[in-house]
């Protein structure tokens, strides 16, 4: 024991390590499978990226219904760095992975005025749809229909075992990952990379 460490200190930095064993688990995982859809290329940038963060999102999102803009907003210059540089050795703009990443920020923008998402749901969305965009259109629409059903799924369940009753809020961050990752190893059967 260290001195002048109180038993709380050492409580949170267990719990920390606790936490980072299976999310460095899952990002290595998540590495292999964004490795084998998309393959030594510079699109990986972003989903490798996306694959550092699942973890800490999923956690942080299901405990306080938060996605923190320190671990979603710079996945956008990482991933825009991979999809610009494929774009330049492609020699074609990044014209798709571009539209679908704000196509998906739109349209959970315009959810959230509802207040059907946050805010959170609607920055990561913007990501994951470039990231997804960039390898193609089917991917990227299997990740948005995946997402949907996975929610769909848990509300029901919500309702059904009434859970918090109808004005529960469940957060969609998860299933937006779910959904990324789900479409991410269904891409090589999917498509091929877009500029």
């Amino acid at each position: 024991m260290a001195i002048g460490t109180s038993a709380g200190e050492r409580t949170d930095a267990a719990r920390r390590r606790a936490r980072t064993v299976p999310d460095l688990s899952a990002a290595v995982v998540q590495g292999v499978v964004a490795l084998l859809a998309v393959g030594p290329s510079p699109l990986l940038l972003g989903t490798l990226y996306v694959a550092a963060v699942t973890g800490p999102l999923v956690r942080i999102d299901v405990e306080s219904h938060r996605l923190p803009n320190r671990l979603v907003l710079p996945g956008y210059p990482v991933a825009l760095t991979g999809i610009v540089t494929n774009s330049m050795l492609a020699g074609a703009p990044p014209t798709t992975a571009v539209a679908i990443g704000a196509a998906w920020f739109l349209f959970f923008l315009i959810l959230s005025v509802g207040g059907g998402m946050g805010m959170g749901d609607v920055k990561l969305a913007g990501l994951l749809g470039l990231c997804l965009g960039s390898i193609g259109v089917a991917p990227a629409v299997a990740g948005l229909a995946v997402a949907f059903l996975f929610g769909g799924v848990a509300g029901i369940l919500v309702l059904v075992r009434r859970v918090g009753g109808t004005q529960s809020r469940i957060p969609f961050g998860p299933f937006l990952l779910a959904g990324f990752w789900v479409a991410l190893a269904l891409a090589p059967t999917l498509a091929v990379p877009t500029p």
